[in-house]
């Protein structure tokens, strides 16, 4: 059997949370996602996170501290959307519960990209994103150098 790179995706992610109902409600509040299952055993709790009855993101309670960008391992966590008016609607809600967004607003991925998106954190600190590949031509770039997913 060939094994072809084209074969592979990504299933799902996994992180590390402080407080799994803390991430939990975020996560479900926040941004949509529905409980597939979870465990609430001391010492084992997790949810199983997803849309439309696939897994998408699995939260595991076993972390000590918040997520730190200096650490190896995840650098962030990216959830694309269909439209710019799709991302626009996760900002209003995002904002309306106080995330902690890294920019102002929709940003585009690098000066002059169509591409683009709101850059903000979860609960435990861990770097999030939600972007389009088109209809952010018109939004800032927070830096000329550098793509703006690569350091918020």
């Amino acid at each position: 059997m060939t094994i072809t790179a084209g074969t592979l995706r990504t299933g799902h992610v996994g992180l590390n949370v402080t407080d799994v109902e803390r991430s939990l409600a975020f996560y479900r509040d926040a941004l949509g996602f529905e409980l597939l299952g979870e465990g609430k055993e001391e010492g084992r709790r997790f949810a199983f996170l997803g849309r439309d009855g696939a897994l998408v993101l699995t939260l595991w309670q076993q972390a000590q501290d918040r997520f730190t960008p200096q650490a190896a391992g995840l650098h962030h966590l990216a959830f694309s959307a269909g439209a710019i008016e799709e991302v626009r609607a996760y900002e209003e809600r995002l904002r309306g519960l106080g995330v902690d967004f890294a920019h102002e607003g929709v940003v585009a991925h690098r000066e002059g990209a169509a591409s683009g998106g709101i850059f903000f954190h979860d609960p435990d600190g861990t770097r999030l994103e939600i972007s389009v590949p088109t209809g952010a031509e018109d939004a800032p770039a927070p830096s000329a150098s550098a793509p703006t997913c690569g350091f918020f």
